[in-house]
């Protein structure tokens, strides 16, 4: 999917149309290019190593709701090897006001900002990435919903990320992610089986 200018505000289908939400500019759609687990939905902004990641996961119903995201960000942690001491860092969580969200169903949502330091590829260069997490906790379907927003800040010379790092082309921005979030729509609760 290639979307020109920011004017294009057209809900995507994700799941096969079971959710919805507003995309960035300039997205491309990785399944189109790799395959992609079937609980998640990947974009690639076309100009820049810039990624978004829709993702359904089990429902953590141990884990208090101020304390998920914070869960789910040191999870990604661990999966990009990015745990040891300095490697990632949380800088802020805030609570998602339900009357700003499409998604009505959510008992809670959040979002999340990080820093974690992380190899592309298992390359032994890592990068410093922004990570943006949304969450929406929807336990009467056994699923947290996560949107992950990777926006690289310092990219090692020897990572293969360095030969894009000078060509950023209309990032994607805070606000981008922002109405994502609140674009993100359930269209058939069937979709969490």
């Amino acid at each position: 999917m290639q979307s020109a200018g920011r004017s294009a505000d057209k809900a995507h289908p994700l799941f096969g149309g079971g959710l919805s939400a507003v995309i960035p500019h300039s997205s491309t759609d990785v399944s189109e290019l790799r395959e992609i687990p079937d609980n998640q939905e990947v974009f690639a902004h076309a100009h820049t190593d810039q990624s978004l990641i829709i993702e359904l996961v089990e429902y953590q119903g141990q884990v208090a709701d101020q304390d998920a995201a914070r869960y789910h960000f040191e999870d990604i942690a661990g999966s990009n090897k990015a745990l040891e001491p300095g490697a990632f860092e949380v800088t802020s969580v805030v609570p998602l006001p339900k009357s700003e969200l499409s998604l009505s169903e959510c008992s809670s949502a959040w979002m999340l900002t990080g820093t974690q330091c992380v190899s592309k590829f298992n390359e032994g260069a890592r990068n410093t990435v922004t990570l943006h997490l949304g969450l929406f906790r929807l336990p009467q379907f056994s699923t947290d919903v996560l949107i992950t927003f990777n926006d690289p800040q310092s990219i090692n010379p020897e990572s293969s990320s360095a030969a894009s790092a000078e060509t950023h082309k209309e990032p994607w921005t805070v606000q981008d992610f922002q109405c994502l979030l609140q674009s993100l729509t359930l269209h058939n609760p069937g979709l969490f089986g």
